[in-house]
């Protein structure tokens, strides 16, 4: 049987042990290629569960993606079979030229330098900055170096996606066109997000958490509505 992409069981995350888990005793899975929105309001935990996903933050109960326990002796394995997107774009921007960043992916899995490149070019062209290749990073509005960082995060065609917030900073026609490709993504997909109009655009499945555990997990957008709208 196939191993899910991602999983939790009993996942908890407390960033101070005298105070209330971030996280309790969440339990979900995302099949491969399967689209799932995470929801939730600010500080439910859903950039808190990414993290934990790759590592950042350390947690209890069990986290895998595909089959690999998220361990520390496992980190870099888990890491090469992760896309990941941070909410803040230059978190996860380290090189000045925008082609050299996103080949980098590539590069540090053994990728030549021009096929890296070449493929670097296509994601970009993919997202609509392919003219920002040679381009300084710092020279780029907040929006475009989120979509540089994402397209980081597909380049190397990993078979789990992580995505903080990646509408935003986007105007609607950039929203339109992120979901759009988005959608026709084969990579499983966990997506933190407030904007439920574009989770629906590509997502098959809402997980929203809420008082540190999950409060619905469906496909029924009406009926997370309503439970949305009695989350405090």
């Amino acid at each position: 049987m196939t191993a899910a992409a991602f999983s939790c069981r009993d996942l908890t995350v407390r960033y101070d042990p005298t105070e209330a888990p971030i996280l309790s005793d969440v339990t979900f899975q995302v099949a491969p290629g399967e689209h799932v929105a995470l929801l939730g309001l600010n500080g439910s935990g859903k950039t808190t569960l990414l993290m934990a996903t790759v590592g950042l933050v350390p947690h209890s109960g069990d986290l895998d993606v595909c089959g690999i326990p998220a361990s520390r002796e496992n980190l870099a394995k888990v890491r090469d079979h992760v896309g990941f997107l941070f909410n803040v774009p230059e978190d996860q921007l380290l090189f000045p030229k925008v082609l050299d960043d996103v080949a980098f992916a590539l590069l540090r899995r053994g990728v030549s330098g021009p096929e890296a490149r070449a493929k670097a070019a296509v994601v970009l062209e993919s997202l609509g900055i392919g003219h920002l290749a040679e381009q300084s990073l710092h020279h780029l509005s907040h929006g475009q170096q989120q979509r540089v960082a994402l397209a980081g995060a597909l380049v190397a065609e990993p078979p789990l996606l992580l995505l903080d917030e990646p509408s935003a900073a986007l105007d609607p026609p950039g929203r339109r066109h992120l979901a759009k490709l988005l959608h026709g993504q084969s990579a499983a997909m966990l997506v933190a997000t407030h904007d439920l109009d574009f989770a629906r655009q590509f997502c098959t499945r809402f997980v929203l958490l809420d008082k540190a555990r999950i409060a619905f997990d469906g496909a029924d957008v009406g009926q997370i509505l309503q439970v949305w709208a009695c989350a405090d």
